[in-house]
């Protein structure tokens, strides 16, 4: 529980008519609201999860709102980002979630800082406030936030999301466990998809921020029992919550300083082997494709290595559906095998990725191709916008 000098901490006749919902409940009354106003929250990221939790933070009269964020909004975003609205696509996201904070509530101090979170600038970002709030989707943001939460003493209210399904508990708080406890070591590079790879139902994001915003509250009030020490579960397809207790590791290492979290995760040793897959990878960019489609050659096979239901969005005409989970299992090799016939492979998928990946298997199997370089987006880009962007 947080332990603010309430003495200055005054509230406005428009707080009384505003709050009224709130000061009627013994749980949080007239102090409870004042520990509210008195509250410094920061959340990094305004994407899925810090939409609707900075949205109900501001609601429910957080005074101070500190948000990190260097992305702009994109059209993909407005999903399930609730926050940004289709006016704002190609602004930056914090200014677009202050001026909808300030629509919310005028009386909340926004912070912004427009910048990458970085071992540089999370303590001096972090340390002005009370708790912290992670939004992020990526590995190193995470351990990073965690342990900046940690040497500073700041608790961490985590979620997560994927596809269909999220989770959600408090990191650092009350003697409890912290990140590293439930994720020691982050899985290898490519492990785990993104969900600008694998999707997001839109409404998940609502639910797993709503969720870190009552922790969030309940940290701040000092009232009800929080996810420290419980790690909550959710699957939107089943309706289902579970739960998984967390205790802290007495073996696991002392956090001591701010490290490289890019090298922890594996990723610049993952870029230099994709890079050196590449150099051995052949390339096609989307013009020469078309070159070759309109001189009417039938010397090549052009696969789409994405999933059927990508398939279905849109597809290069021509193209077959060789999925890459059916490559990797072997299926797909033998069916790319007997396209062939003699004839050049070119491969291709959303951005490239995949498709890179899918050549890499074949060409153990004894198959040479070539990637599409930039793969459909660049051929809905350059060459035929009829094809839909996704």
């Amino acid at each position: 529980m947080l332990n603010p000098n309430l003495e200055q901490i005054q509230l406005t006749n428009a707080d009384y008519e505003r709050y009224s919902r709130h000061l009627i409940l013994p749980e949080v009354g007239l102090e409870g609201q004042k520990r509210l106003k008195a509250a410094k929250v920061l959340c990094i990221g305004t994407g899925g999860l810090g939409s609707p939790l900075l949205l109900y933070l501001a609601a429910a009269g957080i005074g101070t709102l500190g948000i990190v964020d260097f992305d702009v909004v994109d059209n993909s975003n407005l999903q399930r980002q609730v926050i940004h609205g289709t006016s704002w696509v190609g602004k930056p996201k914090i200014e677009s979630a202050k001026t909808r904070i300030h629509e919310i509530n005028p009386d909340c101090q926004v912070n912004l800082y427009e910048t990458r979170l970085s071992s540089e600038n999370a303590l001096e970002i972090i340390e002005p406030y009370d708790i912290v709030v992670d939004g992020t989707d990526n590995f190193p943001t995470r351990y990073l936030v965690n342990d900046a939460c940690v040497l500073l003493n700041k608790p961490n209210v985590y979620g997560s999301i994927f596809r269909f399904e999220g989770q959600a508990t408090v990191f650092n708080y009350e003697g409890g466990p912290n990140y590293r406890d439930l994720y020691p070591e982050p899985p290898p590079p490519g492990m785990v998809p993104s969900c600008a790879e694998g999707g997001v139902l839109g409404i998940l994001p609502g639910m797993i921020g709503v969720i870190q915003a009552t922790e969030t509250l309940k940290i701040i009030l000092g009232r009800g029992t929080t996810l420290n020490g419980r790690l909550l579960l959710y699957n939107s397809l089943e309706m289902s919550f579970r739960e998984l207790t967390l205790r802290p590791n007495p073996e696991r290492p002392k956090i001591e300083k701010l490290i490289d979290y890019e090298q922890f995760c594996g990723i610049p040793q993952a870029k230099a082997e994709e890079n050196k897959q590449n150099m051995d990878l052949q390339e096609m960019t989307v013009s020469e494709l078309k070159s070759l489609i309109d001189s009417g050659s039938d010397d090549f096979v052009l696969v789409d290595v994405r999933n059927p239901n990508e398939y279905e969005i849109g597809k290069i005409d021509g193209s077959t559906l060789v999925p890459l989970p059916d490559i990797e299992n072997g299926d797909g090799v033998e069916t790319i095998k007997s396209m062939l016939k003699g004839k050049r492979l070119i491969a291709h998928c959303k951005l490239g990725g995949r498709s890179a990946k899918a050549l890499s298997i074949l060409k153990e199997a004894g198959i040479e191709g070539t990637n599409l370089k930039g793969g459909i987006a660049a051929w809905s880009e350059e060459i035929d916008p009829s094809v839909p962007k996704y």
